[in-house]
């Protein structure tokens, strides 16, 4: 299945009215962001840009200041280091408020911090792509985020691509090489161990080899 023929099974979850919401799910690194880039720029392409919008889960990473106060700076990046309530309730509201602009927040990797109102779903937009680690994750304060969502794709790659992204990610954060890796060990493995049975009950697993997208 090509990047072409994905966009295709995207673009059929829109209803004949209102909206479809679809989320991309996977182990940190896996080509979350990328596969969701690809399908909006492939859709935007067929049908104009006001048809399709991305809307990463990142925007509802807890500031710095929260985590200090939780305890959990050491750990950011783990589910709870995330608002899930407050992004569940913001895919209820990209579902039903149709007829108005829609403002989410974003996330700016060079301070590693939410940004408020960063980005925006404009009205009419027909499909919203959302992607994050955390969209199939089997635990209480997520099942609301599976419940808003259309359908939800889980992305892979090989291992050693997944890890040169993720430590190029984190030295573009700031981070120097040998802290990269140390944090890769310390918090984004354990995060993928978490999140792996999701594969199991996600919609379609897409692959993103080397000679480009195909379905497992």
């Amino acid at each position: 299945m090509s990047l072409a023929d994905l966009a295709s099974a995207a673009a059929d979850l829109v209803p004949p009215d209102g909206r479809a919401l679809l989320g991309i799910a996977g182990v940190p690194g896996a080509g979350k962001s990328t596969l969701a880039e690809a399908l909006v720029t492939e859709l935007a392409g067929r049908y104009g840009p006001g048809f399709v919008a991305h809307v990463p889960m990142d925007g509802y990473h807890l500031a710095d200041v929260q985590l200090d106060r939780l305890g959990l700076r050491d750990r950011k990046g783990v589910p709870e280091t995330f608002d899930a309530e407050g992004y569940a309730a913001l895919l209820g509201r990209l579902r039903e408020d149709t007829a108005r602009d829609v403002y989410a927040p974003g996330f700016e990797r060079e301070l590693e911090q939410p940004l408020a109102g960063a980005m925006v779903v404009p009205a009419g937009t027909r499909l919203v792509v959302t992607e994050g680690n955390y969209l199939l994750l089997d635990e209480p304060r997520w099942h609301e985020t599976r419940a808003r969502l259309d359908a939800v794709w889980w992305v892979e790659t090989e291992e050693t691509v997944r890890m040169d992204r993720l430590v190029a990610r984190h030295v573009e954060s700031g981070k120097e090489q040998d802290a990269a890796v140390a944090w890769i060990g310390a918090v984004d493995e354990g995060n993928a161990d978490l999140v792996r049975p999701g594969r199991a009950v996600a919609d379609l697993v897409v692959v993103n080899g080397t000679d480009g997208w195909r379905t497992a």
